[in-house]
């Protein structure tokens, strides 16, 4: 009954394969879930000697071939990269490529073959010079999956933060904190924490502006639009609290505990926090989709790729986290 993760093996010139490699050479991984990576076989090879973790590298041409024992990696081999790849270097090849692991892997959970994915980072430059051009992985996700009602959720250490807005611009932010938008983030909070575990979830949601707006001396998004939508969310029944001035609310939840979640309106406001409290194993969860996805909280970490000195704990709670999910949703 464990949950098969199909792991996508992101920017092949970057740190991801090595970081795969790493976090599947940990046994609790297999004993929660049945990983399968999304990938090049070849790359995946050259990933396990550089990293000097001596396993089997099982390419498979379909899910139902996987044999999922631990000391071998079953690869679903898409043989899309050559095996002279150079690292740290943008490269469509290596763009093109990413993108074709993670809508396999969509595919794959849309058809039922996979109860989540977990994905290694792929590089948006290099994404773009392959012929695909997209803000990063929220949007193929949502795109592939015809998914219109979506957000970014990140946790790690002791926050949770949810974005109301993530890859846009901040003036363009500002125009986009509107009350149905705040309303739909205040419900995808809501499912995303039962899913992590809490039975009831407190929700904060973070003001735009300092202080929260100040009672409109320093803007009225709250009290136009953010201040509606939590109203109206508590008539729905959501334990919600908010617009909390943004200057307090993350030592609220993270240090004093007073909420399970933070709604935050835009990219930096949710992702700095999480990353001062909990940047080696923060997650990424794309939160409204079909299936189950999650996600390391960086990017493909050139200055290391190829050196094996990559850390993977993000790679290994991205995962873990997946199984628990996919396994909540059986």
């Amino acid at each position: 009954m464990r949950p098969i993760i199909g792991i996508t093996m992101g920017d092949a010139t970057g740190a991801g394969p090595e970081i795969i490699v790493k976090a599947l050479a940990d046994k609790g991984v297999y004993d929660v879930c049945r990983p399968v990576v999304i990938g090049d076989a070849g790359i995946m090879e050259r990933a396990a000697r550089i990293v000097n973790i001596a396993c089997e590298i099982r390419p498979v041409a379909k899910v139902a071939e996987a044999q999922y024992a631990f000391g071998a990696i079953d690869v679903l081999d898409m043989k899309n990269l050559p095996a002279d790849l150079p690292f740290a270097k943008v490269d469509g090849r290596a763009g093109k490529a990413a993108f074709e692991f993670v809508a396999k892997g969509v595919e794959l959970a849309m058809g039922g073959e996979i109860g989540a994915i977990a994905t290694a980072p792929l590089n948006k430059e290099a994404m773009n010079a392959g012929g695909y051009h997209y803000p990063g992985h929220t949007e193929i996700l949502a795109d592939l999956s015809k998914t219109k009602d979506y957000a970014m959720m990140l946790t790690g250490g002791p926050l949770t933060v949810i974005h109301v807005t993530t890859h846009v611009s901040l003036r363009k932010a500002c125009d986009l904190v509107k009350k149905e938008r705040v309303l739909r983030v205040i419900e995808l909070a809501d499912g995303a924490a039962r899913q992590l575990g809490f039975e009831k979830p407190r929700i904060a949601v973070a003001g735009l502006n300092p202080h929260a707006g100040e009672g409109g001396l320093f803007g009225d998004e709250e009290i136009k639009e953010i201040i509606p939508a939590v109203e109206e969310a508590k008539q729905r029944g959501y334990d919600v609290t908010g617009p909390v001035p943004p200057d307090t609310v993350f030592y609220r939840a993270a240090l004093k505990k007073h909420f399970d979640i933070v709604v935050v309106m835009y990219h930096d406001q949710g992702h700095i926090p999480l990353k001062v409290l909990g940047f080696e194993e923060g997650i990424n969860v794309t939160v409204g989709l079909p299936f189950i996805r999650t996600s390391v909280d960086h990017g493909t970490v050139f200055g290391k790729a190829g050196k094996g000195t990559a850390d993977p704990r993000s790679m290994s709670a991205a995962i873990y986290l997946a199984a628990k999910m996919a396994g909540q949703g059986r």
